[in-house]
């Protein structure tokens, strides 16, 4: 804005503050927007506090006075006059949730996870307390003085204050004292599902009880009522629970449960004021309950009011007039580049109808006349693509599930275990490691397997493990047994050795032993002149032809071969002889 403007503005934001009619809005890029409802406008705009966002906003007494925390872990306090940050200072170690002022105005409640106490003037610490498991939600006083009247009244000591969070379905009360032992919540209220809205009256009176609505996210209002007076061991359950639900009219018999969003009390602490149905369109209605009853249902057709608020607001429809040269951009698949067809004005709508003798088409042709390449769309079998390999490890290291991580883990593809090491996300590196040295410690087979995702984390993760000031206690298990398979791999290696020797000599016997025996039986025998020989002859003839007494003559070559193969025959078992051979012979 221009300077006059904006001085203008400035003047403006004073006026209206004194009216009380503007709203603070935390954004989520860490400024503040200050809106007129009565105007209905933007006011002024607060930057320059937050470097994130901003989590809560709250107004001082002061109405020029505004509170802010953020995920910065920061809280501001602004003037909202000059728009300009009248102090910052941190407020925890990680993001603040939420904050209350006191009745007084001088101190203030923030809240992360534990919940601190700050002097607005000195922006000190004063009190401590545990605070929730999850972050803080709710913050409020529920006592504006304390119940023992006796003690003089320093502003803060003994007030009670009411906190809620996240995921927690207690909301516990704690006690404000002079000391600083107790840090522990006195009491606290069990609901049935985490608390999205809390609404009190305060306590004023010492023997007026506080009476809370708190509505959680399944759709339930639970109303409390209690004299808050010191410690309280068990949990307190609700005096009442209400509940929203339609007729069931109309063809459909069955009741639906309607949610209801907020709960507030009026001015006269009785009846309520409650928020139901859709969050875009809810239903505001006024109610006065009977809250000795524990269970209350109320039936309301919340269709019938939204059906005539819709009517009412479809009243003006304008249609665009869009050009033949328009180019319309689609929502669909990236890489989808289908130029959108518009009809030509002479040209008559193609009707979607079917004639009756059409065949509808496939669900591959529409692809194809897509223009999408339907290779891509589906998906090969087998082992997933590196991408879902990474989340699937992620998710078999978060649950502990063994078939997860053995599906994963039991890859033999390098450049697979690669993609999937540098896929998967940082804080997932020290869970594997010790995954992998749990699989190391078994069988000799996966830890083979194991050494290869071993290699790849510390090849592309060695940057981040340099990082960890415990990488020495967290790495001493993968360490020591690294070191004593290694001192063992030379006894291993000689070992490996002889018995390879051995199994090669049993192995080269068993190939001797396995050899066919060879027939010993001579094919041909050939007999020279020496008489021992003769003697053998005569003694084999003899008995395999009933003891006759062969001499031998010296004859011709050709006779002497002839008998060379009777005497073959013969021992070769032949008896039957040629009456030719036999009458030569003789």
């Amino acid at each position: 804005q221009d300077g006059p403007q904006r001085k203008k503005r400035k003047s403006e934001v004073g006026e209206v503050d004194k009216q009380l009619d503007i709203l603070a809005i935390g954004t989520a890029v860490g400024s503040i927007l200050l809106y007129s409802t009565v105007k209905g406008e933007l006011q002024s705009k607060l930057d320059g506090g937050h470097d994130s966002r901003v989590n809560c906003v709250r107004w001082h007494q002061d109405n020029c006075c505004l509170y802010s925390c953020s995920e910065d872990k920061h809280i501001v306090e602004w003037n909202t006059q000059t728009c300009k940050v009248k102090c910052k200072w941190k407020g925890d170690n990680s993001s603040v949730t939420c904050l209350c002022i006191s009745p007084d105005g001088k101190m203030l409640l923030s809240a992360g996870r534990t919940i601190k106490l700050w002097d607005l003037e000195t922006k000190e610490v004063y009190r401590h307390f545990t605070g929730h498991a999850t972050s803080v939600s709710s913050l409020m006083f529920t006592t504006v003085k304390p119940m023992n009247e006796s003690i003089p009244f320093d502003g803060i000591t003994g007030l009670y204050f009411l906190s809620g969070a996240i995921h927690d379905r207690l909301l516990s009360v704690w006690y404000i004292r002079s000391d600083r032992k107790e840090k522990n919540a006195v009491m606290s209220f069990a609901v049935t599902d985490e608390p999205i809205f809390v609404d009190l009256t305060v306590s004023e009176v010492k023997e007026e009880p506080v009476k809370l609505a708190v509505v959680c996210r399944d759709g339930q209002l639970h109303l409390f009522e209690h004299i808050l007076n010191g410690y309280c061991k068990k949990p307190l359950t609700s005096n009442c629970t209400i509940q929203i639900a339609t007729p069931g009219n109309d063809g459909d018999s069955t009741p639906k449960p309607v949610p209801i969003l907020a709960a507030a009390f009026c001015t006269d602490k009785q009846s309520l004021l409650l928020v139901y149905g859709n969050t875009s369109q809810p239903v505001i209605e006024k109610v006065t309950l009977n809250t000795s009853e524990p269970h209350i249902c109320l039936v309301r057709d919340i269709q019938k009011v939204l059906s005539l608020k819709t009517d009412a607001a479809l009243t003006k429809v304008k249609t665009p007039v869009v050009n033949l040269d328009t180019k319309v951009l689609v929502p669909g698949i990236p890489g989808h580049s289908t130029a959108v067809k518009t009809p030509a004005s002479g040209k008559e709508k193609k009707k979607n109808k079917r004639k009756p003798g059409e065949t509808e088409e496939s669900i591959e042709e529409r692809l194809g006349a897509l223009d999408i390449d339907v290779s891509k769309v589906k998906t090969p079998g087998g082992l997933p693509q590196t991408d879902s390999l990474a989340v699937l490890l992620v998710q078999g290291l978060e649950s502990n599930d063994a078939e997860i991580l053995n599906k994963v883990l039991n890859t033999r593809k390098e450049n697979i275990v690669k993609n999937t090491v540098a896929r998967m996300p940082i804080y997932a590196v020290i869970p594997l490691l010790h995954e992998l040295t749990k699989r190391l410690q078994g069988n000799p087979y996966s830890a083979s397997l194991m050494v290869r995702w071993l290699k790849s984390v510390f090849t592309l993760h060695a940057s981040y493990l340099s990082t960890l000031p415990d990488l020495i206690p967290q790495l001493g298990m993968l360490y020591q047994l690294m070191e004593s398979r290694v001192k063992t791999l030379q006894k291993l290696s000689r070992l490996h050795g002889r018995l390879f020797i051995l199994a090669s000599q049993v192995a080269a016997s068993e190939a001797v032993q396995d050899v066919p025996e060879i027939n010993q039986t001579a094919k041909l025998v050939y007999e020279d002149e020496s008489s021992e020989e003769e003697g053998s002859d005569d003694e084999m003839i003899a008995d395999k032809d009933s003891d006759e007494n062969w001499d031998e003559d010296e004859e011709k070559e050709e006779q002497s071969d002839e008998q060379d193969m009777t005497v073959e025959k013969e021992i070769n078992g032949d008896s039957d002889l040629e009456p030719e051979n036999e009458s030569e012979e003789e």
